[in-house]
């Protein structure tokens, strides 16, 4: 694990001076290095302040960093998979984001997995405008009545996505990736989201293991056992920038199925 570096920004100047345990650098404002070096900063900072508990999509909350959504629908629509299948629902946020993104599309569906759906918010999605796209599976993710239940939506040529989002325990996470690995396409991804844990350790709300307990962890043992699948950070569709790394919960998220 990286330690901590500290960063001073001088607008005035615009530099940004990090020191850490390679030593000092001054970059300038403009250069990936200093964006890089800042957006660790503000990652950490929006943790702090649960930045991410801020937001919606058409009228549910959806606990994550809108990078990580933009990015993510940037796949969805370069696949244009048959089914999401989405471990982990909370309010319905992203279930109902990635619907949204199906009926723009005309076509797939979304099928949501939690161990427990709260009464409040399996309502609100029932009565949803977009409802007709999801399927909720209340259960266990790694549960075989469950896998069995989730197997039953999927069609024999459907093209399926996978997104990982519920305990993120780097235990847990191999389990799903272990059980839903065989559903995924070829081509296609299964992603283990908020690896960021590993980063933020230390800050609050935070376990000391998460150092090593965290789901980026539980990627990277996974791919090493599977050589069917590989990390591979989705290209950019579109990118006249100078910055080509993601700013994000997800580091290591995307698992790529290759044969």
């Amino acid at each position: 694990m990286t330690k901590p570096a500290t960063i001073t920004i001088d607008e005035a100047d615009s530099t940004v001076t990090v020191r850490d345990e390679d030593g000092e650098r001054r970059l300038a404002m403009e250069s990936p290095e200093a964006f890089a070096a800042i957006s660790r900063a503000w990652l950490r900072c929006g943790w702090d302040t649960k930045y991410v508990y801020g937001f919606s999509w058409l009228g549910r909350p959806i606990i994550q960093l809108p990078e990580d959504m933009i990015r993510i629908q940037e796949v969805i629509y370069r696949l244009k998979p048959d089914v999401v299948i989405e471990t982990g629902v909370a309010h319905g946020g992203s279930l109902i984001f990635y619907a949204s993104l199906f009926k723009t599309m005309g076509r797939g569906r979304v099928v949501g997995v939690d161990i427990e759906i709260r009464k409040h918010n399996r309502e609100a999605m029932e009565t949803h405008e977009l409802f007709d796209y999801l399927t909720l599976i209340e259960g266990s993710s790694t549960a075989p009545e469950i896998i069995q239940q989730v197997r039953a939506e999927i069609g024999p040529d459907d093209t399926v996505l996978v997104i990982l989002d519920s305990n993120h325990s780097k235990e847990h996470v191999l389990a799903e990736l272990e059980v839903y690995g065989p559903l995924v396409s070829k081509d296609s991804y299964i992603a283990a989201c908020d690896g960021i844990m590993a980063q933020v350790q230390g800050a609050p709300r935070t376990e000391p293991d998460w150092v090593w307990n965290n789901p980026e962890a539980a990627a990277h043992e996974f791919v090493s056992q599977h050589p069917e699948f590989i990390i591979e950070e989705p290209a950019l569709p579109f990118n006249e920038g100078l910055i080509d790394q993601r700013v994000t919960y997800w580091p290591s998220a995307y698992l790529k199925k290759i044969k």
